[in-house]
């Protein structure tokens, strides 16, 4: 026993040595940041020591009360606008560990679009925090395995990709429409019935995406789908990020999420390892090629697979279902609008029954309409990066380690650059493109931007274009009564209650 007690307060000794040390770097890393900020004017609300600004941003969010209205100013997020009118747009705050710089200065913001060097990439805790469902794959990795990915990758989401792509989106959204039909004409009174749009849409977008990325084998890719939805579900919010040891934890949340990614992995990798000797032309069979040369450090060839697999399905189902779903609502709350985007999609597609890339590029309407719902209602609502080393944005002297947030919301919907219509639906404005729509083309950055702008964004517009014009020219649109405006931010901005549209045969 004697020899026993002297062991044990020395494993003691230890575990609180490590601890404070542990405490004292969360603390004064970020406290640096701090200093080389102040130093530069840059102030923002104070930190508590260990969980920085995460106390606060709860306590205002659990405030908000009032039910947002569908043309009005959004409440997402809203710290931001609070220490926006203390701070001014450009400020510094902090989730946990993670020490951050908040930006919607539209000068700063075409800086860090134009910005180059790889020195500015992507934050750490998109691999280490949100790692379960994106992994180090081309949306978080950086460097030259970043360039090796986005070089394997982009190309097969450029214009001519697209254009192969269209056929596929219209057998989709095709049998979006025939089920629509099918329920009303089971369920429908009066020719109308009341349908919940959400899953019928992530359908649509799913299988686009498992077409692409696996091809003949889609059959089995569509089964990763679901399992995808469960762990962005089983994903915390923004608040969740940085807590210290947090995803160490086994809480029923980050157990779930464990469990579905080590899945979601074997099943991509058991589609894989059926690719030996094969001949495909999918984006599957491309990523594996890229697995066997280039840059591959800090991943491994099953990792490199897995996670470009994974990033492509999720940035290719969940993103486009969302910005779809936010547009049936605003085309079913403004019927001036949906009338006249559907009768340019009847006008265009007079005398012709299957609409192809050219038909597609000629509807005017539906573009600016598109455009609009992206400004008010981005699904990814954050750009984020991070220095990598200290980098020079501008006038800004960014200390390494430092992440940056462009909050969309902010941007899109500020009227000191859109107008003072700013929060309302109102697709006109683009009818000259986005440069005169507002003040500089880059308060509009729905696809991101700078080097790491989305690679799929003509992918996303195209097939956007291609569900709206099949629903709008079979079905008339209006908002439920039982429809909940409610739009959260937890991984993107969606609606927390759903789409509830009454759905009515042309």
């Amino acid at each position: 026993m004697e020899e026993i007690f002297p062991l044990f307060s020395g494993i003691l000794l230890l575990l609180w040595s490590f601890l404070i040390i542990y405490l004292l770097h969360v603390w004064w890393k970020p406290e640096s940041c701090r200093i080389k900020l102040r130093e530069q004017g840059i102030t923002g609300p104070p930190p508590s020591m260990i969980l920085g600004n995460i106390p606060e941003m709860k306590r205002m969010v659990s405030q908000i009360s009032e039910t947002p209205k569908i043309d009005g100013c959004l409440t997402v997020l809203p710290y931001f606008q609070h220490w926006t009118n203390n701070f001014g747009k450009l400020f510094t705050f902090e989730l946990g560990g993670i020490q951050l710089l908040y930006v919607s200065n539209l000068e700063l913001v075409k800086e860090i679009s134009r910005f180059r060097s790889l020195d500015l990439g992507k934050p750490a805790y998109l691999q280490n925090e949100r790692g379960a469902l994106l992994g180090k794959g081309l949306i978080t990795a950086n460097g030259a395995v970043w360039s090796h990915q986005r070089k394997t990758i982009a190309p097969q989401l450029g214009t001519e990709k697209v254009k192969d792509t269209v056929k596929l989106m219209v057998e989709s959204g095709d049998t979006l429409v025939k089920t629509w039909e099918q329920i009303i004409d089971s369920e429908g009174e009066d020719g109308i019935v009341e349908i919940m749009a959400d899953q019928h849409v992530r359908n649509f977008t799913s299988y686009i995406a498992s077409k692409m990325l696996f091809g003949n084998d889609h059959h089995k890719g569509i089964k990763i789908f679901p399992k995808c939805q469960a762990l962005i579900n089983a994903m915390g919010g923004a608040t969740a990020l940085g807590i210290p040891l947090s995803r160490f934890l086994p809480t029923k949340a980050n157990r779930t999420a464990w469990k579905l990614s080590k899945k979601i992995h074997g099943m991509i990798m058991d589609i894989a390892k059926e690719r030996i000797g094969s001949t495909s032309e999918d984006m599957l069979q491309v990523i594996l090629e890229g697995a066997e040369n280039g840059e591959l450090w800090p991943l491994t060839k099953d990792e490199f697979i897995a996670d470009n697999c994974k990033d492509v399905f999720f940035g290719g189902y969940e993103p486009p279902a969302l910005a779809a779903i936010w547009g049936l609502m605003l085309l079913a709350s403004h019927p001036k609008w949906q009338a006249r985007a559907r009768c340019e999609v009847l006008e265009v597609c007079e005398g012709q029954q299957i609409l192809d890339y050219n038909m597609l590029t000629k509807m005017k309407v539906l573009k600016m309409v598109i455009q609009e719902v992206l400004r008010l209602y981005p699904g990814v609502a954050l750009a984020s990066r991070q220095a990598l080393q200290e980098v020079q944005i501008g006038d800004v002297q960014v200390p390494k380690g430092v992440g940056i947030w462009i909050f969309l919301l902010a941007l899109h919907r500020d009227p000191e650059l859109w107008g003072p219509d700013a929060d309302v639906f109102n697709p006109e404005r683009f009818i000259n493109g986005v440069t005169g729509a507002c003040k500089s083309a880059q308060a509009y950055i729905p696809f991101g931007l700078g080097a790491r702008i989305c690679p799929g964004q003509n992918m996303a517009m195209i097939e956007l274009t291609v569900l709206f014009a099949l629903i709008l020219s079979n079905f008339n649109l209006t908002i439920s009564p039982n429809y909940r405006h409610s739009p959260k931010f937890g991984l993107l901005l969606e609606p927390e209650h759903g789409l509830k549209l009454l759905v009515r045969k042309i």
